[in-house]
């Protein structure tokens, strides 16, 4: 599977703490939380108030209002940040760029145009099968983000959407690893997408008793991965988008190497619709593929982007499989959640959070846990408590474990010839 290797050229974002790359990083690294009260629509009756919201968005500042009105926000998401990336890459939308014949679309998304599919419902109970406007359908499909990339790119390699939970965005860029490596592509445009933070969406995961509802006046609390007072995870919004690329063809056109996606494990739990195996079992296992995927050992690992959600269920958990997998090495690693400040992104979150780890592989910065203040006795690794910290990273993972028991891993590394 190893016969080609495969480089990051290209990062793009939509998230609730910046919407393109420099200014993301920059909350990132100075503690910035994108967790305040829901503004989209009337929260009042629900027992969550908060989410993490993308904020300052405009999509006609990227594309033709036209076309932004015949797609669904985790759509419009996925756009605007892969012509980020896209850029990034040195290809220019429109104009020159890779053969498209060799150019794929793999994204990952969890639930689709859910805000659609609300209105779509409402419009049909109170004016009738009539009323439902005639796009629903296509801004509702979770694989329309893809094809709407396909389309603004020109790439006629396949265009596939990856449906895993939280483990999409990892698993789509898992999938575009092994096809790149195999030689059915040249260029794949990966990563993450969600926008579901409407009242259906927190009603139901409320419904579920997954989400904070301890801080609904003190936001910027609420999110609180690893730490004893967490009561739950907080919704955000966003999409990680990714330029892979064989690295052969990368070097032939001169492109600027950003990473090298060095291993993908992905496992299923078998166990439970939205509980992790107890004993973190399939996540540890992926973890371990990973590592095996990428030629390396627990030891070449310095930092790991967890998963870490903030329930109290997860963490624990989590921490419990990155033991199993890492052995005496998980006690010197920094392991840290970054949904701290971006809140869980659900399908867009593996993306947001691969775009993390290669931006701490380039800096040499590890982002914090923040609101980590208060220990929990389960959760005893080096969370990178509230204040990020400079320190030399060699190689870094990143953790993605979704509903129905969906686990995927990938690493990153320094591209060295």
């Amino acid at each position: 599977m190893m016969d080609r290797r495969v480089v990051v050229t290209g990062m793009g974002i939509v998230s609730p703490v910046g919407n393109d790359v420099a200014s993301f990083w920059n909350a990132l690294r100075g503690g910035v939380c994108g967790v305040g009260p829901i503004t989209r629509f009337d929260a009042s009756r629900l027992d969550c108030r908060i989410a993490a919201e993308v904020k300052g968005f405009s999509p006609e500042a990227h594309m033709d209002p036209k076309d932004a009105k015949r797609m669904a926000l985790f759509t419009q998401y996925a756009l605007v940040a892969t012509l980020e990336a896209w850029r990034d890459a040195g290809f220019v939308p429109g104009g020159a760029g890779p053969d498209p014949l060799r150019s794929a679309v793999i994204l990952g998304n969890g639930i689709g145009g859910n805000e659609v599919d609300l209105d779509a419902h409402n419009r049909l109970f109170e004016k009738g099968p009539g009323r439902i406007p005639p796009l629903t359908i296509p801004k509702i499909i979770a694989n329309e983000a893809a094809g709407n990339i396909s389309m603004a790119l020109g790439a006629k390699g396949r265009a596939h959407a990856v449906v895993t939970a939280c483990a999409s965005g990892t698993d789509a860029m898992g999938i575009a690893l092994d096809l790149l490596r195999v030689g059915r592509a040249d260029v794949i445009i990966t990563g993450g997408t969600e926008a579901t933070i409407n009242e259906y969406a927190i009603g139901s995961f409320c419904s579920l008793r997954a989400l904070s509802t301890s801080y609904n006046d003190t936001p910027a609390r609420a999110s609180r991965p690893f730490d004893a007072n967490r009561d739950g995870f907080v919704m955000g919004e966003g999409a990680g988008i990714l330029v892979l690329e064989t690295a052969d063809h990368a070097l032939r056109r001169g492109a600027r190497i950003h990473a090298e996606l060095a291993g993908y494990g992905g496992t299923a739990d078998a166990f439970h619709l939205t509980a992790p195996d107890p004993e973190g079992d399939g996540a540890a296992r992926a973890m371990a593929e990973a590592l095996r995927d990428a030629g390396m050992q627990p030891a070449d690992i310095d930092y790991i982007n967890a998963h870490g959600t903030a329930t109290q269920i997860n963490d624990p958990i989590e921490t419990k499989a990155i033991k199993r997998a890492f052995g005496e090495h998980a006690r010197r690693l920094a392991v840290s959640s970054t949904k701290g400040m971006t809140g869980h992104c659900i399908g867009g979150a593996g993306g947001i959070e691969a775009v993390i780890s290669i931006l701490a592989l380039r800096d040499q910065f590890l982002p914090a846990t923040i609101n980590r203040d208060q220990p929990d006795p389960e959760c005893d690794l080096d969370y990178v408590p509230n204040i990020g910290r400079s320190a030399p990273v060699r190689a870094v993972m990143s953790n993605s474990l979704g509903f129905g028991g969906h686990n995927g891993v990938v690493v990153f590394r320094p591209w060295r010839p």
